[in-house]
């Protein structure tokens, strides 16, 4: 069965050190963890309070190695079907194509394709394309699966940060490095969908092609139910 991580919930209230002993309950069981076990316990406590503090301040993109080390200290839940996340996967890697395209004009808009990353599909992109990657892992095919995630993610973190400098007139931040991101990003993700059967992929591809499409009258009938799901997800 896939999974997908979701954080992990940690009580860091420990006993107190200064509790007066049960004296009238001579028989009562004793729950207090061997020293080496409540060490341990604190350890992982702080572990997790430290990863915690620092991930809340990367941006949307963040390096996947550092959510790597994160995953260690989360559950695991049951996802959804993997139907539910593949269109918006190749819509995201529309997204980022437009962008792309949009780097031609005379004026770019270097904020607003910031905004693009952020928006739409583009806002779930990371735990849509991790939770692809985890059906691979179910398949056999984890390991080429979460490193196409991973070159994906770092990709897109870079070409953000190549928005943002352009933005601010840095001419380091020029316009071959980032259509080199995007071009990495998007063979990544060609790479992950790869992993995706053959009629999962083919109906995502209809459904995203509907979606981009809205005026078009050709939807069949068996795609409108999940296109207008979609819809109402992004």
């Amino acid at each position: 069965m896939a999974a997908i991580f979701t954080t992990a919930h940690v009580s860091i209230f420990a006993p107190s050190l200064n509790s007066t002993p049960l004296k009238h309950h001579k028989r009562a069981p004793r729950c207090a963890l061997p020293s080496q076990k409540w060490t341990e316990s604190r350890r992982l406590v702080s572990i997790s309070l430290v990863l915690l503090h620092s991930l809340s301040s990367l941006p949307p993109y963040a390096n996947a190695a550092t959510s790597n080390l994160f995953d260690r200290y989360v559950k695991r839940k049951k996802l959804e079907p993997l139907e539910t996340y593949v269109p918006a996967v190749i819509l995201t890697q529309l997204q980022i194509k437009d962008i792309e395209d949009s780097l031609e004009v005379d004026q770019p808009q270097y904020d607003i394709y910031r905004s693009v990353l952020r928006s739409g599909p583009a806002a779930s992109f990371r735990s849509n394309i991790r939770a692809v990657a985890e059906y691979a892992s179910d398949g056999g095919q984890g390991k080429a699966a979460f490193d196409d995630v991973e070159r994906c993610l770092r990709a897109v973190d870079e070409l953000d940060s190549l928005l943002l400098r352009a933005s601010r007139n840095n001419k380091g931040a020029s316009v071959k490095l980032m259509k080199e991101k995007i071009t990495t990003a998007v063979n990544a993700l060609n790479s992950l969908l790869k992993t995706v059967p053959t009629d999962v992929l083919d109906k995502a591809n209809a459904i995203a092609d509907s979606y981009r499409n809205p005026e078009s009258n050709d939807v069949p009938q068996e795609l409108d139910q999940d296109l207008k799901e979609l819809q109402s997800i992004l």
